[in-house]
């Protein structure tokens, strides 16, 4: 696929979604050290890389990415609303009968729609790197309980290195939510800095769906 970064599976091509009202990270293709990877730039910012795909829930397995944060958000947490930035995620999106939203959701989602232009996915599942908390952990955002996010690293310590993650699909999302998924139909990255209004650079490597035995389809 283009842009150094590889996606298998079926789907169209990644592109910029932008936040209305907020200024956009920036995304662009560039050679680190031999490879190709994604450079991300967040100056008060927040933006999405993506591309929508469609995983049935029966063929759901693995994904694959990597990242590298030169360092972190200073006074970020993920935990919080007001300090909600991250400096690297990725963003998986799935489908869901959005009539078994609670009320209180389904407002907010009614909201967000009639900002963006489009419904929110059913739910979200982010991987993250948070400043502090435990590897492990799963934090339920503080607006809506549909995005939960997964630390996969956590502090300052493996900044500026590599840092390779694979993680099945379906158990994290069951783990994240207590319920299974329905389809994946999203998938992007995203680098953030609007709430803490600050700048940060990251670099992100090839992120690949594989099947559940670890061969690529």
């Amino acid at each position: 696929m283009g842009d150094g970064l590889q996606l298998d599976g079926s789907g169209d091509v990644w592109r910029l979604f932008e936040f209305p009202f907020k200024r956009a990270t920036h995304y662009a293709p560039v050679n680190l050290g031999g490879r190709r990877v994604i450079q991300a730039d967040a100056d008060n910012s927040v933006s999405l890389y993506r591309r929508m795909v469609r995983i049935e829930p029966s063929e759901l397995g693995r994904v694959s990415f990597s990242w590298m944060v030169p360092g972190l958000i200073p006074g970020a947490d993920l935990s919080r609303q007001d300090t909600e930035d991250a400096p690297v995620r990725l963003v998986l999106g799935f489908d869901g009968d959005l009539g078994r939203l609670p009320g209180k959701d389904r407002l907010l989602f009614d909201l967000i729609e009639g900002i963006v232009g489009e419904p929110p996915p059913y739910a979200t599942l982010m991987y993250v790197w948070d400043n502090r908390a435990a590897v492990g952990s799963v934090i339920v955002a503080a607006r809506t309980g549909r995005i939960r996010k997964v630390v996969v690293d956590s502090g300052p310590t493996q900044t500026s290195v590599w840092r390779f993650h694979e993680r099945d699909i379906a158990n994290d999302f069951r783990m994240a939510f207590g319920e299974e998924p329905g389809a994946l139909t999203s998938i992007a990255l995203m680098t953030d800095s609007d709430n803490t209004r600050t700048k940060v650079r990251a670099y992100y490597g090839e992120v690949s769906l594989l099947e559940r035995s670890g061969v690529k389809p």
